[in-house]
């Protein structure tokens, strides 16, 4: 009978510590790490490590997954790019606890704010729960490739609780708040990670109302950390755009002094918020001298958006022939898109902005040809100056809106242009190396499974360590021990996740063998394979050998093998720290 159940020889193991990197074997048993270093015994399989790295598998804790994860056992497009766990449930919106009467305006919350198409949502999930402990026990009964955690979220109590009083500045009652701290409470017992809320205009439902929490006054978040802090474990999450008369940082610090528990908020360059970036770290810093946990969520790219024909926005979405394409089968849509009759009419029109209080974004997605960027087959996502649409359509003798549009009509129509429109005001990410070495900033925002017809941030994990690691031009590089422990030992810690993202014996062996040098980001595409046909942005990469979860191999070069080991994290968990068996 084999010693173990898997064997990993001769890798150059990184175990997510920050340590030193160093030549060894890992051993796994029963979906544990069993043994690391010189590892002695047969196992009933083994992989060939010599030359590649060993590293945890990637905790992921910011997706959007809330939905896809009731029905999808693969998880893609986060299991692609070397991720094990995931976490959910973010920016206050989800599915429960949700009323029968209360599942479509769910939807289209969750559409609205996230960009995920609501067909697929309606016909993918089941709703066989309404309150957030049931939620739960849905997500347990479907195995996957990863693991999945999640936070209670603040739309999903609002609307529950409110009912049809829930509508922009509507003002819960002592009794309303009260019964949302009551089902955060509930939701924490019952294995929630924490609970989550938004609070920025950028983020609205599909009918345009901005998300419940936005309004919400300090008296009732305050009460729901309470409810937290009555469990004592939770991570409260949120997505603000810092107002300077809301005193954002006054409450999060008063609800973690009280209760000891981390709030942790999307710390981003953005249009949206009044606080430049710098003095949001300096109120997060005074916070904490005070003895709060506030810990800031930093990207590690330029947020924006993919623009294409077939995205849910491209540059040309407000001049007003484009409409005539919405009802066309793509066929025929790309062939007027090719037409030249159609194309100079298009370019001869002005655009028409709807109205709205960021018609200022509109105008960038339509007009910022200086800040808009061709992704072509080797793509930087640091690009320079000289690469955006502006420059080279100079280069080609071209105005900025004819380059742009004979770029996304390449190809048949599948060409893509980047809008980086947060965390690239400076027009490189030098900001973020400063960030990336800080122990209260952690690594999140990928959004993997949300914003489907915008971005692929999905593959966040994967660029870590491609850009900043090994290929970064415009700036310092990352050690890759340091790159790895931000993504493993540092988003599993601040969840409570004590079992993973190292490497050592008695840890989940949740593991990912990679061949570094020739690890790469591939090209996106648009898939229409949701539910319903809807439509999302994918991204894979080249380079990961295998991907193993609870020790079994659910990836291998890229592929899935049909394993689902993965399920449903409930609460914090302790690493089992068994002696290794020689």
């Amino acid at each position: 009978m084999a010693t173990y159940d898997l064997i990993i020889r001769n890798g150059t193991i990184v175990d997510g510590t920050g340590a030193p990197r160093f030549a060894g074997d890992v051993a796994v048993k029963d979906g544990l790490i069993a043994a690391v270093g010189t590892v002695r015994g047969d196992a009933t399989r083994e992989i060939d490590a010599d030359g590649k790295i060993v590293a945890p598998g990637w905790v992921d804790i910011h997706t959007h997954y809330d939905g896809q994860a009731t029905w999808d056992a693969e998880m893609a497009p986060s299991s692609w790019h070397g991720v094990t766990t995931v976490v959910m449930g973010n920016c206050g919106v989800g599915f429960a606890p949700a009323a029968p009467d209360r599942h479509e305006w769910l939807i289209g919350l969750m559409e609205g704010v996230e960009d995920i198409p609501g067909t697929a949502l309606a016909e993918g999930m089941k709703w066989d729960w309404e309150t957030f402990p049931e939620y739960l026990d849905a997500l347990e009964r479907l195995p996957r490739t990863v693991d999945v955690g999640t936070h209670v979220p603040h739309g999903a109590v609002r609307a529950y609780v409110l009912g049809d009083r829930e509508k922009p500045g509507a003002i819960p009652t002592q009794d309303d708040i009260a019964k949302m701290a009551e089902i955060v409470e509930e939701g924490v017992r019952a294995g929630a990670l924490g609970f989550s809320t938004s609070r920025t205009v950028i983020h609205k439902s599909i009918d345009g109302e901005v998300v419940p929490g936005t309004t919400a006054t300090a008296e009732e978040l305050i009460a729901i950390g309470r409810a937290m802090g009555k469990v004592g474990h939770g991570v409260f999450e949120l997505a603000s755009d810092l107002k300077r008369e809301w005193n954002e940082f006054e409450w999060m610090g008063a609800i973690s002094r009280e209760t000891g528990l981390p709030v942790t908020f999307a710390a981003l360059q953005s249009i949206a918020k009044e606080l430049p970036l710098s003095e949001q770290i300096a109120e997060m810093d005074r916070q904490n001298a005070t003895g709060a946990n506030i810990v800031a969520a930093i990207a590690l790219r330029g947020n924006g958006i993919i623009m294409a024909w077939r995205g849910t926005v491209h540059p040309f979405r407000f001049r007003p022939s484009i409409a005539e394409l919405d009802t066309l089968p793509w066929d025929q849509a790309v062939a007027r898109l090719k037409d030249p009759a159609f194309k100079a009419r298009v370019l001869s029109e002005a655009n028409v902005y709807p109205e709205s209080d960021i018609v200022h974004l509109y105008r960038v997605i339509a007009e910022g040809w200086a800040a808009q960027f061709e992704m072509d087959a080797d793509f930087d996502y640091e690009p320079g100056p000289d690469a955006s649409i502006a420059a080279r359509a100079a280069a080609a003798g071209k105005s900025a809106d004819e380059y742009a549009y004979d770029l996304l009509t390449a190809d048949d129509g599948t060409g893509f242009i980047y809008l980086p429109i947060l965390n690239y005001a400076d027009g490189n990410l030098d900001f973020l190396e400063e960030l990336q070495n800080r122990d209260d900033c952690v690594n999140s925002l990928s959004d993997g499974g949300a914003h489907c017809g915008t971005i692929c941030d999905a593959a966040s994990p994967t660029f870590m360590l491609q850009h900043w690691v090994r290929d970064r031009k415009r700036g310092g590089r990352l050690s890759l021990e340091h790159a790895v422990k931000r993504q493993c030992l540092d988003t599993a810690r601040l969840y409570g996740l004590d079992d993973r993202g190292v490497i050592a014996p008695g840890y989940v062996a949740d593991l990912n063998v990679i061949d570094f040098d020739n690890l790469q980001l591939g090209k996106p595409w648009m898939a229409f394979d949701l539910p319903a046909g809807g439509k999302r942005l994918l991204q894979r990469a080249k380079g990961y050998v295998a991907t193993i979860k609870s020790g079994v191999i659910t990836f291998e070069d890229g592929n899935w093998t049909g394993a689902t080991p993965g399920g449903l994290i409930r609460g914090p968990q302790r690493a089992a720290m068994l002696e290794a068996a020689e």
